[in-house]
């Protein structure tokens, strides 16, 4: 692992995306909570706070953080059509947290595609990006396609 034991302490915060593009009629069924496993909305978004706080059990290398908050949002988009899931990791620490952002949004869109593949195999998971990040040596960066 990377030394950080001489980095001064900062606000650091991380917004991830993703998405899981799915057939029409799959989304309806989530939409109306219609889906076998329950309700994939609730439980994606609760998968991904709890993977965020797992991340360095899961990446090599990375360091184990006290996050101090995790979001997960999840939204539905009809132009793709599906659900766009967002991330934000917040901590004040040595360092980031644009693995645990990413953690969370990768693992909220495993957890819909496993809840939903029952309705449709087809499901494509994709576009997982770091949105933004802000804090720390290296300052604030922000995707240059934005939102």
């Amino acid at each position: 692992m990377v030394d950080v034991s001489d980095k001064a302490e900062t606000v650091r915060v991380a917004t991830a995306e993703g998405r899981v593009r799915m057939a029409p009629e799959t989304l309806a069924l989530i939409r109306q909570g219609n889906a076998k496993k329950g309700d994939v909305i609730g439980t994606a978004r609760l998968a991904g706070i709890m993977a965020a706080k797992q991340t360095a059990n899961l990446i090599p290398l990375c360091h184990p953080l006290m996050l101090t908050k995790v979001t997960v949002e999840i939204a539905e988009d009809a132009a793709l059509p599906g659900l766009r899931v967002t991330a934000t990791a917040k901590l004040t620490g040595k360092t980031g947290v644009e693995m645990e952002a990413l953690t969370a949004v990768s693992v909220a869109c495993l957890t819909i595609y496993d809840m939903a593949k029952a309705a449709d195999k087809a499901m494509e998971i994709g576009g997982i990006r770091l949105l933004e990040k802000s804090g720390g040596k290296s300052g604030d960066f922000r995707h240059p396609e934005g939102r």
